[in-house]
Order: C-alpha cells, then structure tokens, then sequence
C-alpha cells in the first residue's frame, strides 16, 4: 500500500494523544483516572476542571502538571 503523498500546503496529520499516557509538557485533566484534555497554561486545565466539577459534582477531577509530574486534586 503507498502512502498518500502530501503536497505543502497540507499540513503533516497530527499524532492522536494517548488517553493511558500522561503528557510529556503542559497541563491535563484527570476526571475519574483518565487523561482527558491536554491545555498549554495551568489556568486553562483548572477552568475546564471546575466547568466538569461544575455540571457532574460527583466526579474526581484532577490537574497533572506534566513538567513536575504532579497531580494537584480539585475540590
């Protein structure tokens, strides 16, 4: 089978994130365990976490910081 061939103006396809590995850089959510988004700022990934705490009360959401690899508990 060949691979299509890109011209270039089409950009390279994008990776598609693991949702069972934790980012290498930036800041993610955790609901309940999962990787869900990925965000570039800590204040981005927290905003997104309380909007999910926000509507589902019952979830566990947590920020990961990738650089310290660090999971800090919303509440």
């Amino acid at each position: 089978m060949k691979k299509p061939i890109l011209s270039i103006d089409e950009p390279e396809p994008k990776k598609a994130m693991r949702a069972d590995r934790p980012p290498v850089e930036g800041f993610a959510t955790i609901v309940d365990g999962h990787f869900k988004s990925e965000f570039d700022t800590t204040d981005g990934a927290e905003a997104a976490g309380r909007a999910l705490k926000s509507a589902y009360p019952m979830l566990q959401v947590e920020i990961y910081d990738a650089e310290k690899k660090v999971r800090t508990l919303l509440s």
